[in-house]
């Protein structure tokens, strides 16, 4: 695995006219070396590769980073960085710019004299875009445990527990069921509540004839899942049916219409033409759906701004919405993968509207 995407990025410096590579991200430094730690800074070149940590990690990295050479850094390491751009006579350095500030860009320029440096963008996460299959098989995983703590929340969520309880019986079911943590801060919005899109579970009591959403996910092995239902306490009105059968027509809408090759902003529409169809289209203002894997939200959109195009192997949400303040919201998120003919819809959860 190392080796492949090690190569993948030696492509890369290659096409760009640069020496070396210095990855910050630590994101983007797991992704290519498979260590866990949470300390250390990957330096690549056309020849060598090297993962600087420090004294903590030294052994663990020696383990999960077999394709590297394992560097132990001084109190400063930028020093140790610096003593080997020298020794390596890199002339033109990449970094990656949206994981430096300001202040740390004037650190290499301070440390690194003599060697120019060049700004990337994305360069590994252009990567990471596309999942391979042991990625797959890790988010695959990660959104089965998603499922089941869907369906076990469903025996506990009543008139009188709190959104916090909710929240917390999710997560320990999922840390039963494998998972190294939840995937991001669980969403757990009822009542009125349920019209905040990003409703983070809150002290509110869960009252009767009322939507509950709940947005979660599992993280497994580093790789993560984004599951969203929503279902009704007591018994649904007219109303909030209506706006349950609008947002889950709009889901289904873009899981049969997605495919590889469309653009994140047609991919959007799918959903969205049919919300404002409704006339719902002014409660739906966000994206219809985001790439995910080792971060919750990673390059790909749908979104009416988006002209890049879908390509097999990436995974992504699709999460219509409609959020009506002072009434309530309904979300139904599906994750799906990418393929050379369509999708494969990963998430199994129930979507018919569930009164409890």
């Amino acid at each position: 695995m190392g080796a492949v995407r090690l190569q993948r990025v030696r492509e890369q410096l290659d096409q760009e006219g640069l020496d070396a590579l210095f990855i910050t991200s630590p994101y983007n430094r797991r992704y290519l070396t498979g260590f866990t730690g949470s300390a250390g800074f990957v330096l690549i070149t056309k020849e060598q590769a090297f993962l600087i940590t420090d004294f903590r990690y030294v052994n663990q990295a020696q383990e999960q980073a077999q394709a590297y050479e394992i560097v132990q850094h001084a109190a400063n390491p930028l020093d140790t960085i610096a003593e080997k751009l020298q020794a390596l006579q890199a002339a033109r350095l990449g970094f990656e710019k949206n994981h430096a500030s300001y202040a740390q860009y004037q650190s290499y320029a301070e440390r690194f004299q003599g060697i120019e440096l060049v700004p990337t963008e994305n360069m590994v996460e252009r990567l990471r875009g596309i999942k391979d299959e042991a990625e797959i098989g890790f988010i695959k995983q990660a959104i089965e445990i998603t499922d089941k703590a869907f369906d076990h929340i469903l025996g506990v969520i009543k008139p009188g527990i709190s959104e916090r309880e909710v929240s917390a019986e999710l997560e320990y079911f999922m840390r039963k069921q494998g998972a190294v943590s939840s995937a991001y801060s669980t969403i757990v919005a009822s009542g009125e509540r349920s019209a905040l899109p990003h409703g983070l579970a809150s002290s509110k009591l869960i009252g009767t004839n009322e939507f509950v959403t709940l947005d979660f996910g599992a993280n497994f092995e580093g790789y993560l899942s984004d599951l969203t239902r929503t279902v009704f306490v007591g018994t649904p009105s007219e109303r909030h049916k209506e706006m349950y059968r609008v947002v889950l027509e709009a889901n289904q809408a873009a899981l049969d219409g997605v495919k590889p090759g469309m653009t994140g902003k047609e991919g959007d529409a799918l959903g969205r033409n049919v919300i404002e169809g409704y006339g719902y289209g002014p409660y739906f203002g966000h994206g219809l759906g985001h790439a995910f894997g080792l971060e919750i939200h990673e390059g790909m959109r749908f979104s009416a701004q988006t002209e890049e195009r879908l390509e097999p192997g990436m995974i992504m949400t699709v999460e219509p919405g409609v959020y009506l303040p002072g009434f309530g919201g309904v979300r139904i998120e599906d994750n799906i993968l990418i393929t050379d003919t369509g999708i494969e819809v990963l998430t199994k959860s129930p979507k018919a509207l569930i009164a409890l």
